[in-house]
This record gives C-alpha cells, sequence and structure tokens, in this order.
C-alpha cells in the first residue's frame, strides 16, 4: 500500500482518535475504555516520535508514538510503543511501515529501548513486532482487570543497535 509518513500533529487528532476508538472497541488492543482528549493524550506521550500515515487521499490510516515508562533519568532512553491501524488498512502494510519508521524516529530522539505491552489474543500485533525486531521477553499474568476480567499481557522488548550501546 502506497503511503506516506508524516509527523502526528494536533490537526490529525480527530481520525487519530477514531482509529484509537476502533481498537479500543476490538477489546484486544488496550486496557483503555475511552480515547483521551488531544490534551490529555499530547500531555501523556512523548513530543518526538509521533506518526501518521497517511493513504492515497490523505486520509489517516494509522499511527504510532511513544509514552515514556517512568520520570526517573535512568529510564529516559525506554519508551512503550503504540501503533494503531484503521480496521479498512489492517494488513496491508500500514503497521509494518509505521513501526519501522517509529524505530528510526525513535533512535534519533535517544531511545535505547521499545517496549509493548500487547494482549496475546493480539496475534498480529504480536507478529508486527516481532518482524520490527522486538523479542518476547515474557507474560505479565492478570496484570490488569478489563470490564471485570483479569487480562495477561505479552511483554515484548527491542533495545537498538545504535544507542546506548557503548
Amino acid at each position: 500500500m502506497n503511503i506516506r509518513l508524516l509527523p502526528l500533529a494536533a490537526a490529525h487528532w480527530p481520525a487519530v482518535r477514531a482509529i484509537y476508538e476502533q481498537g479500543i472497541a476490538t477489546g484486544n488492543a488496550t486496557f483503555q475504555t475511552e480515547a483521551p482528549s488531544w490534551e490529555a493524550w499530547d500531555a501523556a506521550h512523548h513530543q518526538h516520535s509521533r506518526l501518521v500515515a497517511l493513504g492515497a487521499e490523505d486520509e489517516v490510516l494509522g499511527w504510532a508514538a511513544l509514552t515514556p515508562v517512568s520520570g526517573r533519568c535512568v529510564y529516559a532512553g525506554v519508551a512503550e510503543v503504540s501503533v494503531y491501524i484503521a480496521t479498512a488498512a489492517q494488513g496491508k502494510g500500514v503497521g509494518r511501515q509505521l513501526l519501522q519508521a517509529l524505530v528510526t524516529e525513535s533512535e534519533h530522539n535517544g531511545i535505547w529501548t521499545l517496549q509493548a505491552g500487547i494482549f496475546p489474543e493480539n496475534e498480529p500485533s504480536i507478529r508486527l513486532h516481532q518482524a520490527a525486531g522486538f523479542r518476547l521477553i515474557g507474560q505479565r499474568e492478570r496484570i490488569g482487570q478489563m470490564r471485570g476480567v483479569w487480562r495477561n499481557t505479552a511483554l515484548l522488548e527491542r533495545r537498538s543497535t545504535t544507542v546506548g550501546v557503548e
């Protein structure tokens, strides 16, 4: 699929939010039950390494961004990955392109470790991350409840080969 990748900006938020809500509706993309406001989302994510994938008609097909894992300085180079693809664009390589570009952007911004917590039922997302160099490092059992049901997450990690290697 022919797409363009651009920095995610506030103007993209309505489409980004709609794609996020599609993911929430599946029950296998996030523990979140509703999408936040732009202001809350913006405050929670790194200002760098935010991308949108645009299709031929400039429609937003997907997005990717990073969240800091901790406010402690020793974890400044560790970030949590979010990748969401519009339902109609899934399985067409959009996620692969977004995640590859996110890895590159993260390294340009000093991130040495990317991590992803993925519901084990979301096998396409696990495969996508593994294809981008993430490795499964374990499973977090009963880590959180969703609608009263305990859920597990697979924990995947990608260590940069260029940042933080000295």
